[in-house]
């Protein structure tokens, strides 16, 4: 079999972003993930100036205007606060818990395969990390998938929202801002709301349930430190303080803002900082409506060099 270059990368995982069944399309992030590892070759690393100081990236997506990704008929897609809720004390509602947490785990596939793909011209070692997200998802939704069958049901029976990929949508022509709200704005409330859920599911006895979010939590805290660590550099390049551009960032996309009780372990492990977790400790305490619904008067764009 040839080499695979990191172009050959890209396109098996646009291939994959553009498969609707789950099944195959978890099947193709496999197979990709092992011809790329399966190769001897070192870890591709951002390429360096002679200066020592870390090159350039170059962060700018394809000029392609893609949005939906391939995904089933099935489940419909609700306002969230037609989502009903989901008890873990009985049988249907365990089922609608976990199948909650499927459709996240589904549309984080297609968001680590988004990034590999849209964003070309990034280092090779941003290409690989996110593929390596993209296998964890798939594992992490075929688990899902396969308890939910234990109990009758699959992938599809409940309603879900979308909002997750919404903001994919909204931030598909700036890395930086794909780096600051998803990873660290939506994919870390999952760090937060996974030990509640855990607690639920406990409670109720359900101790399969419990483990598997476990092995997500473990996981998703080394997606997020990914992303954090991409956005840094993104917006040092960008001569932005990293934690202020957060803030202007969350309030020009109108994404939701971090709302306590945090993780904070999870969170410090994935690479937040004391002073940003006080900081937006603080704001909640200030400003009792939820936040997120004031754009920015300066969002912070690309600057050049």
């Amino acid at each position: 079999m040839p080499a695979m270059s990191v172009d050959d990368l890209r396109n098996g995982a646009r291939h994959a972003w553009d498969i609707a069944d789950p099944a195959a399309k978890c099947a193709q992030v496999a197979a990709l993930h092992r011809q790329w590892h399966a190769q001897v070759r070192p870890m591709p690393q951002a390429p360096d100036s002679p200066s020592g100081e870390p090159a350039l990236l170059d962060d700018h997506p394809l000029a392609d205007e893609s949005v939906a990704p391939g995904r089933p008929a099935r489940p419909a897609l609700v306002a969230p606060r037609h989502v009903p809720g989901r008890s873990a004390f009985t049988p249907s509602g365990r089922a609608a818990l976990l199948h909650a947490v499927a459709h996240i785990e589904f549309n984080a596939i297609n968001l680590a395969l988004d990034v590999v793909w849209r964003f070309p011209a990034m280092p090779p070692l941003f290409a690989v990390q996110w593929l390596d997200v993209a296998a964890d998802e798939c594992r992490h939704f075929l688990m899902l998938q396969a308890e939910l069958q234990r109990d009758g049901h699959g992938y599809g029976d409940f309603a879900a929202h979308d909002g997750l990929w919404e903001m994919a949508v909204r931030t598909r022509a700036d890395l930086l801002a794909r780096m600051a709200l998803v990873p660290r704005v939506l994919e870390a409330q999952g760090l937060d709301a996974t030990p509640p859920i855990q607690k639920r599911l406990q409670a109720a006895g359900d101790r399969r349930g419990h483990a598997i979010l476990q092995q997500i939590l473990d996981d998703e805290i080394a997606h997020v430190r990914c992303g954090d660590r991409w956005f840094r550099r993104l917006a040092r390049q960008r001569r932005l303080e990293p934690e202020q551009a957060y803030r202007d960032l969350i309030a020009a996309f109108r994404a939701p803002w971090p709302r306590p009780p945090f993780n904070e372990a999870a969170r410090l492990a994935a690479g937040f900082t004391p002073p940003e977790l006080a900081w937006l400790t603080r704001r909640a305490g200030e400003d009792g409506a939820p936040g997120g619904h004031r754009a920015a008067a300066n969002p912070p764009g690309r600057q050049k060099h």
